[in-house]
């Protein structure tokens, strides 16, 4: 009964995981993106700095969503 309930938690863990990381490529990537076409292609900082935080969000949700398979590994 113990790896049942260890499963489970593992698998709650996972998909937490998993939805941040879709958050984060939410905010990293589709957002900016809509922000410059709903904007008539201006945006109000620096494309340089807007790049790279854009980068730095989809990398950290891939980190996270790798981090979520890496977690189910765990199940027996």
């Amino acid at each position: 009964m113990d790896h049942i309930v260890r499963n489970e938690r593992l698998k709650l863990l996972a998909n937490a995981l998993d939805r941040t990381s879709t958050a984060c490529f939410t905010v990293g990537g589709i957002v900016p993106l809509a922000t410059v076409v709903f904007a008539n292609g201006t945006i109000a900082l620096p494309f340089g700095y807007f790049a790279v935080a854009a980068t730095c969000w989809i990398l950290f949700g891939i980190g996270l969503h790798l981090l979520a398979q890496e977690a189910l590994r765990g199940l027996r």
